[in-house]
């Protein structure tokens, strides 16, 4: 049975502004789950996010929260964790706000190993802006933007940021909530970048346009397709195509950039203090 983790919610900001059948709140019970289980002191954490449906969560958040702009939250993220090393530091964006305008922040901030967690609430699709394409909408998809299908092939986001040099990587969905609440908690306890994408659905601008019919056979559709990472070892590519793996898809250690910022300084400043002496 789920734990309740109202108490990590403001309350006053309510009722959300998510569409019917929406699966952020899915997420970010996901989300408040993970934290709860590792312990976290609430003053010491702090969600940040950019723009998009996915970055209105903070806002019914009840830890430090920033609201930035578009694809902006790891950026501004980046710069809280220099200056507060000791806050935990997480991330909730979306396909669009992450892996578009801010594909370049996810990739460095990466490549750098900052410890920050990112939660990208992945429902292939614009979704607060009426359903444009994304750099994750699935080719042949029908989007406000893509009439006649999308003919661009999608990131896999996973692959991208564990190549660029993450310590922790990945993928869960809303259908399956305890796995994916799991999944963000080892993210949130690694110590350099950690990334869980987070397969969700949108029924009014996604499903809605491409004719997936309701939620629930949305859920039903990540349930069939998703494969555990362990099942899709045994596959062969042909048995594999059209489905996506979850679970976890890459861990790895390297040394926190903070860290290694901080022994930087310490270096410098020896330096500086012997040339005075």
């Amino acid at each position: 049975m789920a734990t309740p983790v109202t108490h990590y919610l403001r309350t006053s900001k309510m009722p959300h502004i998510w569409c019917p059948g929406c699966g952020h709140g899915i997420v970010l019970g996901a989300v408040l789950r993970a934290i709860d289980s590792n312990g976290l002191d609430k003053d010491k954490v702090c969600v940040v996010s950019g723009i998009g449906c996915a970055s209105r969560a903070p806002g019914y958040l009840d830890f430090n929260t920033l609201h930035t702009t578009h694809g902006r939250a790891i950026a501004f993220a980046t710069g809280i964790k220099m200056a507060k090393p000791e806050l935990k530091v997480i991330v909730l964006t979306g396909d669009g706000d992450a892996a578009a305008i801010g594909g370049n922040h996810l990739i460095h901030a990466a490549r750098r190993n900052i410890g920050i967690t990112t939660v990208c609430f992945n429902n292939s699709i614009y979704g607060m802006t009426s359903g444009q394409y994304s750099p994750m909408t699935p080719t042949g998809s029908l989007a406000s933007t893509a009439p006649y299908g999308n003919i661009e092939e999608p990131f896999d986001l996973c692959d991208l940021v564990y190549a660029a040099g993450a310590s922790y990587v990945a993928r869960g969905t809303a259908y399956h909530a305890l796995l994916l609440s799991k999944l963000i908690a080892r993210a949130i306890a690694t110590e350099g970048f950690s990334f869980v994408e987070a397969i969700t659905q949108c029924p009014t601008y996604y499903g809605r346009r491409n004719k997936l019919r309701s939620a629930v056979d949305m859920l039903k559709w990540q349930k069939e397709h998703a494969v555990s990472v362990a099942a899709a070892s045994k596959m062969s590519a042909e048995e594999l195509a059209g489905k996506f793996r979850i679970g976890e898809l890459g861990v790895r250690t390297r040394q926190e950039y903070c860290r290694r910022y901080a022994g930087l300084m310490e270096t410098a400043q020896k330096e500086e203090a012997e040339r005075d002496a």
